[in-house]
Protein backbone atom coordinates (compact mmCIF):
# COMPACT_ATOMS: atom_id res chain seq x y z
CA UNK A 1 0.00 0.00 0.00
CA UNK A 2 0.78 3.43 -0.73
CA UNK A 3 -0.64 6.77 0.23
CA UNK A 4 0.06 10.11 -1.68
CA UNK A 5 -1.18 13.71 -1.00
CA UNK A 6 -2.31 16.05 -3.31
CA UNK A 7 -3.54 19.24 -2.90
CA UNK A 8 -7.89 19.74 -3.32
CA UNK A 9 -7.24 22.34 -5.54
CA UNK A 10 -5.30 20.02 -8.09
CA UNK A 11 -8.02 18.05 -8.95
CA UNK A 12 -10.06 20.22 -11.02
CA UNK A 13 -12.97 18.67 -8.73
CA UNK A 14 -13.73 21.22 -6.07
CA UNK A 15 -15.79 24.80 -6.16
CA UNK A 16 -14.03 28.49 -5.71
CA UNK A 17 -16.00 28.55 -2.73
CA UNK A 18 -14.25 25.54 -1.18
CA UNK A 19 -11.07 26.56 -2.62
CA UNK A 20 -11.12 29.50 -0.92
CA UNK A 21 -12.76 28.48 2.28
CA UNK A 22 -9.33 25.91 2.43
CA UNK A 23 -7.00 28.48 1.94
CA UNK A 24 -9.09 31.16 4.42
CA UNK A 25 -9.15 33.93 2.03
CA UNK A 26 -10.38 37.42 3.56
CA UNK A 27 -13.74 37.60 0.91
CA UNK A 28 -15.08 34.15 2.78
CA UNK A 29 -13.61 34.84 6.50
CA UNK A 30 -17.15 36.23 6.86
CA UNK A 31 -18.67 33.39 6.35
CA UNK A 32 -17.56 30.42 8.82
CA UNK A 33 -16.88 30.97 12.83
CA UNK A 34 -13.45 28.86 13.55
CA UNK A 35 -11.30 27.35 11.22
CA UNK A 36 -10.69 23.36 12.00
CA UNK A 37 -6.94 23.61 12.89
CA UNK A 38 -5.90 23.05 16.47
CA UNK A 39 -6.73 26.90 17.92
CA UNK A 40 -10.14 26.50 16.01
CA UNK A 41 -11.15 23.34 18.12
CA UNK A 42 -9.92 24.62 21.25
CA UNK A 43 -11.94 28.05 21.13
CA UNK A 44 -15.22 25.82 19.57
CA UNK A 45 -14.86 23.73 23.02
CA UNK A 46 -14.94 26.85 25.19
CA UNK A 47 -18.01 28.29 23.49
CA UNK A 48 -19.91 24.96 23.05
CA UNK A 49 -19.35 24.31 26.65
CA UNK A 50 -20.49 27.97 28.07
CA UNK A 51 -23.74 27.15 25.94
CA UNK A 52 -24.69 23.32 26.18
CA UNK A 53 -26.75 22.09 29.22
CA UNK A 54 -26.68 19.13 31.50
CA UNK A 55 -30.51 18.49 31.17
CA UNK A 56 -29.86 18.48 26.89
CA UNK A 57 -27.58 15.98 27.21
CA UNK A 58 -29.64 13.84 29.80
CA UNK A 59 -32.47 13.91 27.23
CA UNK A 60 -30.10 13.28 24.12
CA UNK A 61 -28.51 10.04 26.27
CA UNK A 62 -32.06 8.60 26.92
CA UNK A 63 -33.61 9.34 23.04
CA UNK A 64 -29.95 7.15 21.46
CA UNK A 65 -30.47 4.28 23.70
CA UNK A 66 -34.14 3.89 22.97
CA UNK A 67 -32.94 4.14 19.22
CA UNK A 68 -30.16 1.64 19.83
CA UNK A 69 -32.52 -0.70 21.76
CA UNK A 70 -32.90 -3.35 18.94
CA UNK A 71 -29.38 -3.18 17.79
CA UNK A 72 -26.35 -5.09 18.95
CA UNK A 73 -24.42 -2.25 20.31
CA UNK A 74 -20.72 -2.46 20.57
CA UNK A 75 -18.82 -1.56 23.94
CA UNK A 76 -17.12 1.38 22.26
CA UNK A 77 -20.41 2.81 21.07
CA UNK A 78 -22.69 2.10 24.41
CA UNK A 79 -19.73 3.96 26.33
CA UNK A 80 -19.39 6.59 24.07
CA UNK A 81 -23.22 7.22 24.49
CA UNK A 82 -22.52 7.36 28.11
CA UNK A 83 -20.02 10.17 28.42
CA UNK A 84 -22.53 12.07 26.35
CA UNK A 85 -24.01 12.87 29.97
CA UNK A 86 -20.22 14.60 30.99
CA UNK A 87 -20.00 18.09 30.41
CA UNK A 88 -16.31 17.32 29.00
CA UNK A 89 -17.71 15.45 25.87
CA UNK A 90 -17.87 16.86 22.45
CA UNK A 91 -19.36 15.86 19.60
CA UNK A 92 -18.02 15.92 15.62
CA UNK A 93 -20.90 15.03 13.37
CA UNK A 94 -21.32 13.74 9.66
CA UNK A 95 -24.85 13.05 8.05
CA UNK A 96 -25.49 11.10 5.16
CA UNK A 97 -28.60 10.26 3.21
CA UNK A 98 -30.25 6.60 4.07
CA UNK A 99 -29.11 5.37 0.19
CA UNK A 100 -29.48 1.90 -0.32
CA UNK A 101 -26.51 -0.42 0.74
CA UNK A 102 -24.79 3.09 1.71
CA UNK A 103 -24.70 4.46 -1.87
CA UNK A 104 -21.98 6.07 -2.75
CA UNK A 105 -18.50 5.43 -1.75
CA UNK A 106 -17.77 8.15 0.44
CA UNK A 107 -20.17 7.70 2.77
CA UNK A 108 -17.21 5.44 3.93
CA UNK A 109 -14.98 8.44 3.81
CA UNK A 110 -17.37 10.41 5.29
CA UNK A 111 -18.04 8.71 8.25
CA UNK A 112 -14.47 7.44 9.25
CA UNK A 113 -12.93 10.76 8.56
CA UNK A 114 -15.27 11.55 11.78
CA UNK A 115 -14.17 9.01 13.55
CA UNK A 116 -10.51 9.58 13.01
CA UNK A 117 -10.79 13.57 13.85
CA UNK A 118 -12.30 12.59 17.63
CA UNK A 119 -9.36 10.07 18.00
CA UNK A 120 -6.70 13.18 17.08
CA UNK A 121 -8.71 15.73 18.83
CA UNK A 122 -8.96 12.98 21.98
CA UNK A 123 -4.74 12.48 21.48
CA UNK A 124 -4.33 16.94 21.38
CA UNK A 125 -6.84 17.48 24.33
CA UNK A 126 -7.21 14.82 26.87
CA UNK A 127 -9.15 16.98 29.26
CA UNK A 128 -12.48 16.19 27.18
CA UNK A 129 -13.96 13.48 25.32
CA UNK A 130 -14.54 13.33 21.49
CA UNK A 131 -17.77 11.53 20.17
CA UNK A 132 -18.14 10.57 16.40
CA UNK A 133 -21.90 10.94 15.25
CA UNK A 134 -23.44 9.65 11.82
CA UNK A 135 -26.53 11.71 11.75
CA UNK A 136 -29.22 9.80 9.26
CA UNK A 137 -31.47 11.94 7.45
CA UNK A 138 -34.24 10.22 7.55
CA UNK A 139 -36.72 12.99 7.20
CA UNK A 140 -35.69 13.24 3.78
CA UNK A 141 -38.27 12.60 1.17
CA UNK A 142 -36.06 12.47 -1.92
CA UNK A 143 -36.43 8.56 -2.54
CA UNK A 144 -35.54 8.61 -6.20
CA UNK A 145 -31.79 10.12 -4.72
CA UNK A 146 -31.22 7.17 -2.27
CA UNK A 147 -33.07 3.93 -4.15
CA UNK A 148 -30.21 2.71 -6.02
CA UNK A 149 -26.42 2.40 -5.98
CA UNK A 150 -23.77 1.73 -8.46
CA UNK A 151 -21.95 -1.86 -9.15
CA UNK A 152 -19.54 -2.26 -11.46
CA UNK A 153 -20.92 -0.12 -13.54
CA UNK A 154 -24.84 -0.93 -13.44
CA UNK A 155 -27.41 0.37 -11.38
CA UNK A 156 -28.75 -1.55 -8.44
CA UNK A 157 -32.33 -0.29 -7.85
CA UNK A 158 -35.28 -0.02 -5.47
CA UNK A 159 -38.46 0.24 -7.50
CA UNK A 160 -41.39 1.61 -5.11
CA UNK A 161 -44.12 4.22 -4.56
CA UNK A 162 -42.28 7.62 -3.12
CA UNK A 163 -43.97 9.56 -0.37
CA UNK A 164 -42.95 10.64 3.11
CA UNK A 165 -39.65 10.38 5.20
CA UNK A 166 -37.55 8.25 4.00
CA UNK A 167 -36.98 6.92 7.12
CA UNK A 168 -40.18 5.36 7.88
CA UNK A 169 -40.33 3.56 4.53
CA UNK A 170 -40.66 -0.56 4.98
CA UNK A 171 -38.17 -2.14 3.69
CA UNK A 172 -40.98 -4.49 1.74
CA UNK A 173 -39.86 -5.46 -1.84
CA UNK A 174 -35.94 -5.26 -1.25
CA UNK A 175 -36.19 -9.19 -1.07
CA UNK A 176 -36.16 -8.54 -5.32
CA UNK A 177 -32.75 -6.01 -4.56
CA UNK A 178 -31.40 -8.76 -2.82
CA UNK A 179 -31.67 -11.57 -5.26
CA UNK A 180 -30.40 -9.23 -7.92
CA UNK A 181 -27.31 -7.65 -6.15
CA UNK A 182 -27.01 -11.52 -4.32
CA UNK A 183 -26.33 -12.56 -8.30
CA UNK A 184 -23.68 -10.59 -8.98
CA UNK A 185 -21.50 -11.07 -5.87
CA UNK A 186 -20.71 -14.80 -6.61
CA UNK A 187 -19.71 -16.91 -3.99
CA UNK A 188 -16.69 -15.97 -2.16
CA UNK A 189 -15.93 -15.27 1.72
CA UNK A 190 -16.13 -11.66 0.78
CA UNK A 191 -19.15 -11.76 -1.70
CA UNK A 192 -20.77 -14.30 1.22
CA UNK A 193 -20.46 -11.20 3.79
CA UNK A 194 -21.26 -8.64 1.52
CA UNK A 195 -24.63 -11.18 1.09
CA UNK A 196 -25.28 -11.19 4.89
CA UNK A 197 -24.69 -7.29 5.53
CA UNK A 198 -27.30 -6.72 2.97
CA UNK A 199 -29.82 -9.36 4.11
CA UNK A 200 -29.63 -8.59 7.62
CA UNK A 201 -29.92 -5.00 6.90
CA UNK A 202 -32.72 -4.67 4.89
CA UNK A 203 -34.58 -8.23 5.08
CA UNK A 204 -34.53 -8.25 8.94
CA UNK A 205 -35.69 -4.94 9.52
CA UNK A 206 -39.42 -2.96 9.07
CA UNK A 207 -38.29 0.49 8.01
CA UNK A 208 -35.14 2.39 5.95
CA UNK A 209 -34.14 4.28 9.36
CA UNK A 210 -33.80 0.93 11.25
CA UNK A 211 -31.97 -1.31 8.37
CA UNK A 212 -29.68 2.14 7.61
CA UNK A 213 -28.43 1.73 11.23
CA UNK A 214 -27.64 -2.15 11.04
CA UNK A 215 -25.55 -1.90 8.57
CA UNK A 216 -23.86 1.37 9.35
CA UNK A 217 -22.95 -0.06 13.10
CA UNK A 218 -22.07 -3.25 11.76
CA UNK A 219 -19.32 -1.41 9.40
CA UNK A 220 -18.23 0.88 12.21
CA UNK A 221 -19.71 0.30 15.57
CA UNK A 222 -16.25 -1.61 16.78
CA UNK A 223 -14.80 2.55 16.83
CA UNK A 224 -17.73 3.78 19.21
CA UNK A 225 -19.69 5.62 16.37
CA UNK A 226 -22.71 6.80 17.36
CA UNK A 227 -25.92 6.70 14.87
CA UNK A 228 -28.68 9.48 15.69
CA UNK A 229 -32.59 9.52 14.17
CA UNK A 230 -33.47 13.39 14.15
CA UNK A 231 -36.83 12.19 13.81
CA UNK A 232 -37.70 11.98 17.52
CA UNK A 233 -40.13 12.99 20.01
CA UNK A 234 -37.54 13.91 22.96
CA UNK A 235 -35.19 15.03 20.43
CA UNK A 236 -37.88 17.57 18.90
CA UNK A 237 -39.30 18.82 21.75
CA UNK A 238 -35.91 20.26 22.00
CA UNK A 239 -36.14 22.22 19.35
CA UNK A 240 -39.73 23.65 20.26
CA UNK A 241 -38.58 27.32 20.96
CA UNK A 242 -36.70 27.29 17.54
CA UNK A 243 -40.20 25.90 15.95
CA UNK A 244 -42.31 28.75 17.01
CA UNK A 245 -39.76 31.66 16.33
CA UNK A 246 -39.88 30.46 12.44
CA UNK A 247 -43.14 30.17 12.39
CA UNK A 248 -44.06 33.36 14.16
CA UNK A 249 -40.86 35.46 13.08
CA UNK A 250 -39.17 33.68 9.81
CA UNK A 251 -36.22 34.36 11.37
CA UNK A 252 -34.33 32.05 9.06
CA UNK A 253 -35.39 33.91 5.89
CA UNK A 254 -34.53 36.85 7.16
CA UNK A 255 -31.50 36.24 7.97
CA UNK A 256 -30.23 33.97 5.43
CA UNK A 257 -31.21 36.24 2.73
CA UNK A 258 -29.40 39.10 4.36
CA UNK A 259 -26.20 36.62 4.09
CA UNK A 260 -26.56 35.99 0.97
CA UNK A 261 -26.87 39.02 -1.10
CA UNK A 262 -23.07 39.48 0.51
CA UNK A 263 -21.61 35.65 -0.14
CA UNK A 264 -23.22 35.77 -3.74
CA UNK A 265 -21.07 39.27 -4.41
CA UNK A 266 -17.98 36.30 -4.70
CA UNK A 267 -19.67 33.42 -5.04
CA UNK A 268 -21.77 30.61 -6.07
CA UNK A 269 -25.20 30.32 -3.94
CA UNK A 270 -25.87 26.83 -3.09
CA UNK A 271 -29.37 26.90 -1.56
CA UNK A 272 -31.86 29.65 -1.03
CA UNK A 273 -34.27 29.78 1.75
CA UNK A 274 -38.21 29.83 1.49
CA UNK A 275 -39.99 31.97 3.85
CA UNK A 276 -41.05 29.29 6.33
CA UNK A 277 -38.09 26.85 6.16
CA UNK A 278 -40.47 23.80 7.76
CA UNK A 279 -42.30 20.55 6.03
CA UNK A 280 -44.82 19.43 8.14
CA UNK A 281 -44.81 15.70 8.46
CA UNK A 282 -47.78 13.10 7.63
CA UNK A 283 -47.62 9.34 7.73
CA UNK A 284 -47.03 9.60 4.32
CA UNK A 285 -46.31 13.18 3.37
CA UNK A 286 -43.63 15.57 4.44
CA UNK A 287 -44.74 19.05 2.63
CA UNK A 288 -44.04 22.36 2.73
CA UNK A 289 -45.67 24.40 5.83
CA UNK A 290 -46.81 27.93 3.89
CA UNK A 291 -47.94 30.90 4.99
CA UNK A 292 -50.50 32.86 3.20
CA UNK A 293 -53.23 35.44 4.12
CA UNK A 294 -52.85 34.93 7.71
CA UNK A 295 -53.48 31.32 7.65
CA UNK A 296 -50.31 28.24 7.77
CA UNK A 297 -51.22 25.92 5.05
CA UNK A 298 -49.65 22.47 4.54
CA UNK A 299 -48.39 22.49 0.94
CA UNK A 300 -50.75 20.04 -1.55
CA UNK A 301 -53.09 18.55 1.50
CA UNK A 302 -56.09 20.54 2.93
CA UNK A 303 -54.92 20.84 6.53
CA UNK A 304 -54.27 24.95 7.87
CA UNK A 305 -53.96 26.28 10.95
CA UNK A 306 -54.29 29.64 12.62
CA UNK A 307 -51.37 31.27 14.00
CA UNK A 308 -53.08 30.06 17.68
CA UNK A 309 -53.54 26.76 15.98
CA UNK A 310 -49.87 25.88 14.65
CA UNK A 311 -48.44 26.73 17.86
CA UNK A 312 -50.02 24.18 19.81
CA UNK A 313 -49.82 22.12 17.34
CA UNK A 314 -45.96 22.17 17.41
CA UNK A 315 -46.59 21.70 21.52
CA UNK A 316 -48.84 18.66 21.02
CA UNK A 317 -47.15 17.17 18.36
CA UNK A 318 -43.50 18.12 17.99
CA UNK A 319 -42.74 15.12 16.30
CA UNK A 320 -44.68 16.77 12.71
CA UNK A 321 -42.22 19.68 12.61
CA UNK A 322 -39.64 18.93 9.88
CA UNK A 323 -36.95 20.69 9.48
CA UNK A 324 -35.38 21.48 5.31
CA UNK A 325 -31.99 22.24 4.39
CA UNK A 326 -31.69 25.44 6.14
CA UNK A 327 -33.21 24.54 9.46
CA UNK A 328 -31.84 21.07 9.83
CA UNK A 329 -27.83 22.34 10.67
CA UNK A 330 -29.83 24.31 13.29
CA UNK A 331 -31.73 21.43 14.72
CA UNK A 332 -28.21 19.45 14.71
CA UNK A 333 -26.57 21.95 16.81
CA UNK A 334 -29.25 22.66 19.02
CA UNK A 335 -29.45 19.22 20.49
CA UNK A 336 -25.94 17.63 20.36
CA UNK A 337 -22.83 19.23 22.14
CA UNK A 338 -21.05 19.48 18.83
CA UNK A 339 -17.72 21.35 17.59
CA UNK A 340 -17.37 20.51 13.44
CA UNK A 341 -19.82 19.15 10.88
CA UNK A 342 -17.83 17.07 8.47
CA UNK A 343 -19.37 17.26 4.95
CA UNK A 344 -18.79 17.11 0.98
CA UNK A 345 -18.02 21.16 -0.95
CA UNK A 346 -22.01 21.17 -1.58
CA UNK A 347 -22.40 20.82 2.16
CA UNK A 348 -19.92 23.37 3.13
CA UNK A 349 -20.79 25.56 0.76
CA UNK A 350 -24.96 25.72 1.96
CA UNK A 351 -23.54 25.93 6.01
CA UNK A 352 -21.69 28.87 4.50
CA UNK A 353 -25.18 30.86 4.22
CA UNK A 354 -25.71 30.38 8.04
CA UNK A 355 -23.66 31.70 10.50
CA UNK A 356 -25.55 34.64 11.24
CA UNK A 357 -29.05 33.00 11.49
CA UNK A 358 -26.69 31.07 14.17
CA UNK A 359 -26.10 33.80 16.12
CA UNK A 360 -29.33 35.76 15.65
CA UNK A 361 -30.90 32.71 17.51
CA UNK A 362 -27.89 32.64 20.23
CA UNK A 363 -26.74 28.98 18.76
CA UNK A 364 -22.90 28.57 18.70
CA UNK A 365 -22.05 27.77 14.94
CA UNK A 366 -19.77 24.83 14.14
CA UNK A 367 -16.22 24.50 12.54
CA UNK A 368 -16.77 23.12 8.56
CA UNK A 369 -14.35 20.84 7.68
CA UNK A 370 -14.29 19.78 3.95
CA UNK A 371 -14.29 15.61 4.21
CA UNK A 372 -11.26 13.28 2.69
CA UNK A 373 -11.47 12.49 -0.15
CA UNK A 374 -10.05 9.71 -2.01
CA UNK A 375 -9.04 8.08 -5.00
CA UNK A 376 -8.37 4.43 -5.10
CA UNK A 377 -5.61 2.96 -7.55
CA UNK A 378 -4.77 -0.59 -8.09
CA UNK A 379 -0.80 -1.52 -8.57
CA UNK A 380 -1.69 -2.72 -12.09
CA UNK A 381 -3.36 0.40 -12.67
CA UNK A 382 -0.11 2.49 -11.00
CA UNK A 383 2.07 0.84 -13.25
CA UNK A 384 0.05 1.76 -16.55
CA UNK A 385 0.31 5.46 -15.30
CA UNK A 386 4.12 5.12 -15.36
CA UNK A 387 4.30 3.47 -18.63
CA UNK A 388 2.39 6.15 -20.27
CA UNK A 389 4.58 9.00 -18.08
CA UNK A 390 1.01 10.45 -16.41
CA UNK A 391 1.67 11.55 -13.14
CA UNK A 392 -1.00 11.07 -10.51
CA UNK A 393 -1.83 14.97 -10.56
CA UNK A 394 -2.49 14.48 -14.53
CA UNK A 395 -5.21 11.48 -14.08
CA UNK A 396 -7.77 14.48 -13.31
CA UNK A 397 -7.16 16.61 -16.06
CA UNK A 398 -10.26 17.01 -18.38
CA UNK A 399 -9.94 14.01 -20.75
CA UNK A 400 -9.15 16.25 -23.75
CA UNK A 401 -6.75 18.02 -22.30
CA UNK A 402 -5.09 15.19 -20.78
CA UNK A 403 -5.07 13.70 -23.92
CA UNK A 404 -3.54 16.90 -26.12
CA UNK A 405 -1.25 17.16 -23.54
CA UNK A 406 0.04 13.47 -24.04
CA UNK A 407 -0.04 13.47 -27.39
CA UNK A 408 1.98 16.52 -27.96
CA UNK A 409 4.23 15.36 -25.52
CA UNK A 410 4.48 11.66 -27.89
CA UNK A 411 4.94 13.32 -31.36
CA UNK A 412 7.95 13.44 -33.18
CA UNK A 413 6.90 17.19 -34.88
CA UNK A 414 6.24 20.49 -33.07
CA UNK A 415 2.00 20.17 -32.32
CA UNK A 416 2.47 23.49 -30.68
CA UNK A 417 2.19 26.56 -32.43
CA UNK A 418 2.82 28.65 -29.75
CA UNK A 419 5.89 30.00 -31.42
CA UNK A 420 4.75 30.55 -34.98
CA UNK A 421 1.78 32.22 -32.86
CA UNK A 422 4.23 35.01 -31.36
CA UNK A 423 6.15 35.36 -34.90
CA UNK A 424 2.83 36.43 -35.98
CA UNK A 425 1.51 38.56 -33.51
CA UNK A 426 5.07 40.54 -34.03
CA UNK A 427 5.40 40.84 -37.58
CA UNK A 428 1.46 42.50 -37.17
CA UNK A 429 2.83 44.45 -34.13
CA UNK A 430 5.26 46.21 -36.84
CA UNK A 431 2.58 46.29 -39.43
CA UNK A 432 0.41 48.06 -36.89
CA UNK A 433 3.54 50.92 -36.43
CA UNK A 434 3.04 51.54 -39.83
CA UNK A 435 -0.32 51.76 -39.86
CA UNK A 436 -0.20 54.58 -37.39
CA UNK A 437 1.52 56.86 -40.13
CA UNK A 438 -1.47 56.52 -42.46
CA UNK A 439 -5.48 56.61 -41.91
CA UNK A 440 -7.82 54.93 -39.85
CA UNK A 441 -9.08 52.55 -42.71
CA UNK A 442 -5.86 51.06 -42.78
CA UNK A 443 -4.87 50.21 -38.96
CA UNK A 444 -8.77 48.39 -39.09
CA UNK A 445 -7.71 46.32 -42.40
CA UNK A 446 -4.52 45.20 -40.71
CA UNK A 447 -6.53 44.69 -37.45
CA UNK A 448 -9.06 42.25 -38.90
CA UNK A 449 -6.49 40.61 -41.19
CA UNK A 450 -4.27 39.80 -37.82
CA UNK A 451 -7.43 37.86 -36.49
CA UNK A 452 -8.11 36.28 -39.45
CA UNK A 453 -4.71 34.88 -39.60
CA UNK A 454 -4.11 33.67 -35.76
CA UNK A 455 -7.90 32.51 -36.36
CA UNK A 456 -6.28 30.45 -39.54
CA UNK A 457 -3.60 28.99 -37.61
CA UNK A 458 -5.71 27.93 -34.54
CA UNK A 459 -7.37 26.37 -36.86
CA UNK A 460 -4.33 24.17 -38.38
CA UNK A 461 -3.30 23.56 -34.66
CA UNK A 462 -6.38 21.89 -34.30
CA UNK A 463 -6.65 19.68 -37.16
CA UNK A 464 -2.77 19.09 -36.53
CA UNK A 465 -3.77 18.04 -33.22
CA UNK A 466 -6.76 15.67 -34.51
CA UNK A 467 -4.47 13.95 -37.05
CA UNK A 468 -1.66 13.31 -34.34
CA UNK A 469 -4.43 11.72 -32.19
CA UNK A 470 -5.10 9.51 -35.00
CA UNK A 471 -1.73 8.42 -35.54
CA UNK A 472 -0.97 7.79 -31.90
CA UNK A 473 -4.50 5.59 -31.59
CA UNK A 474 -2.99 3.43 -29.88
CA UNK A 475 -1.37 5.62 -27.04
CA UNK A 476 -5.12 7.49 -27.06
CA UNK A 477 -6.91 4.49 -26.43
CA UNK A 478 -5.08 3.34 -23.84
CA UNK A 479 -5.09 6.50 -21.64
CA UNK A 480 -9.10 6.67 -22.27
CA UNK A 481 -9.74 3.42 -20.75
CA UNK A 482 -7.10 4.25 -18.00
CA UNK A 483 -8.67 7.47 -16.93
CA UNK A 484 -12.42 5.59 -17.79
CA UNK A 485 -11.66 3.56 -15.57
CA UNK A 486 -10.02 5.35 -12.76
CA UNK A 487 -12.78 8.45 -13.19
CA UNK A 488 -15.61 6.73 -14.41
CA UNK A 489 -18.23 9.17 -15.96
CA UNK A 490 -15.40 12.10 -15.60
CA UNK A 491 -16.48 12.22 -12.04
CA UNK A 492 -14.43 11.20 -8.63
CA UNK A 493 -15.02 7.52 -8.21
CA UNK A 494 -16.13 7.98 -4.43
CA UNK A 495 -19.24 9.50 -6.40
CA UNK A 496 -20.24 6.53 -8.50
CA UNK A 497 -18.98 3.42 -7.08
CA UNK A 498 -20.40 1.41 -3.76
CA UNK A 499 -17.95 0.23 -1.22
CA UNK A 500 -19.15 -3.38 -1.97
CA UNK A 501 -16.75 -3.43 -4.85
CA UNK A 502 -13.66 -2.72 -2.76
CA UNK A 503 -15.10 -5.33 -0.19
CA UNK A 504 -15.22 -7.56 -2.18
CA UNK A 505 -11.84 -7.23 -3.47
CA UNK A 506 -10.27 -6.65 -0.37
CA UNK A 507 -12.61 -7.58 2.64
CA UNK A 508 -13.05 -5.86 5.48
CA UNK A 509 -9.16 -4.90 5.10
CA UNK A 510 -10.87 -2.13 3.38
CA UNK A 511 -11.93 -0.04 5.71
CA UNK A 512 -8.88 -0.65 7.96
CA UNK A 513 -6.37 0.79 5.27
CA UNK A 514 -9.04 3.69 5.37
CA UNK A 515 -8.89 3.86 9.29
CA UNK A 516 -5.32 3.92 9.11
CA UNK A 517 -5.04 6.39 6.09
CA UNK A 518 -7.51 9.68 6.39
CA UNK A 519 -6.07 12.70 8.11
CA UNK A 520 -9.24 14.79 8.55
CA UNK A 521 -6.78 17.91 9.44
CA UNK A 522 -4.52 17.31 6.50
CA UNK A 523 -6.84 19.29 4.17
CA UNK A 524 -5.68 17.22 1.00
CA UNK A 525 -6.84 15.02 -1.59
CA UNK A 526 -5.83 11.32 -0.76
CA UNK A 527 -4.85 8.55 -3.00
CA UNK A 528 -4.28 5.08 -1.90
CA UNK A 529 -2.44 2.27 -4.24
CA UNK A 530 -3.54 -1.13 -3.15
Amino acid sequence: MKVTHIPFQKTGFFSKTMIDYLEQKESIQPFYNNFPDLTGFHNQIEEKQQSFGLQTRLTLVSALKKQYKAVNISEETLANINLLKQQQTFTVTTGHQLNLFTGPLYFLYKIISTINLCEELTSKFPEQNFVPIYWMATEDHDFDEINYFNFKGKKVKWNREDGGAVGRFSTEGLQDVFEVFSNQLGNSKNANELKELFFKGYLHHNNLADATRYIANELFGKYGLVILDGDDVDLKKIFIPIVKDELEHKTSFKEVSKTITELEKAYKIQVNPREINLFYLGENFRERIIFEGGIYKVNNTGITFSKEEILQEVDKNPLAFSPNVIMRPLYQEVILPNLCYLGGGGEIAYWLELKAYFEKVKIPFPILLLRNSVQVISEKQERKLTNLEISLEEVFLNQFELLSKKVIENSEIKVNFKEKRSYLEQYFLELKEVAKKTDVSFINAVNAQEKKQINGLENLEKRLLKAEKRRQKDLVDRITELQNQLLPNQSLEERQRNFSEYYLEYGDSFIDVLKSTLKPMLLEFTIITL
